[in-house]
């Protein structure tokens, strides 16, 4: 479980969360929509521990984030999937390669990177694609090849950061498609967006951010504005 209790977040003068208080079930699909600059991406990086609240708690699994040793953060991280907007791929790996770093970097054993990767490569109709460069691949490829990677570890949670930002509709209805279906695998997924047609798409809880506060949290909601 992911709860905020009464966070706020600035940076320099700018209230980015004011007061924000939520929880996140294991299992739960969870849209995060408002403007850009409400504070979407910043939700992410507490989770994450890549940023610390001036105010209030942020916990996973009743485990204070701001209170983790740099060793059980590491774990925690590894339990999470991050996709980002612009993809984030290493333009001189191929998909493989790209999608292996993320096991290499665990120092996870050589065959357990390539069991793990081919299982990705199929579940997200890759392999085709395994031995391209990121400069060959259409946008929504490579955005497949990024949701990859942060799978290949069989992570509890996936972040999804604005992950259609890029594409066109074609595209984003696959990526969306993807994420449909990794939830019901079981995965708790956030999603960050901005994209009324993408909220819409999933028709499940909304946080809706304003100003840096939480304007409403509703189950199996479209668009509030």
């Amino acid at each position: 479980m992911i709860r905020f209790d009464q966070v706020v977040k600035t940076y320099g003068k700018r209230i980015v969360l004011d007061n924000v208080s939520f929880e996140i079930a294991g299992g739960e699909f969870v849209s995060v929509v408002g403007r850009s600059g409400a504070g979407k991406t910043t939700i992410a990086k507490l989770v994450l521990g890549v940023e610390k609240p001036d105010l209030g708690i942020v916990s996973v699994d009743g485990l204070i984030i701001a209170e983790m040793r740099s060793r059980t953060l590491q774990r925690l991280r590894r339990r999470v999937g991050m996709v980002f907007q612009d993809y984030r791929l290493l333009s001189n790996k191929t998909v493989f390669e790209n999608i292996a770093f993320a096991l290499e970097v665990a120092d996870t054993a050589e065959e357990d990177v390539f069991m793990n990767v081919n299982r990705v490569l199929q579940d997200l109709d890759l392999v085709h694609l395994q031995h391209n460069f990121p400069r060959e691949l259409s946008g929504g490829e490579q955005q497949r090849v990024a949701i990859a990677r942060a799978m290949v570890h069989g992570p509890s949670l996936l972040i999804a950061d604005e992950p259609t930002g890029n594409l066109d509709p074609e595209g984003t209805h696959n990526i969306l498609s993807i994420l449909k279906k990794i939830h019901q695998s079981g995965t708790t997924v956030i999603l960050t967006t901005h994209d009324p047609e993408v909220v819409n798409f999933f028709r499940s809880r909304v946080i809706w951010l304003d100003e840096g506060k939480v304007r409403m949290d509703k189950e199996k909601s479209l668009y509030p504005v």
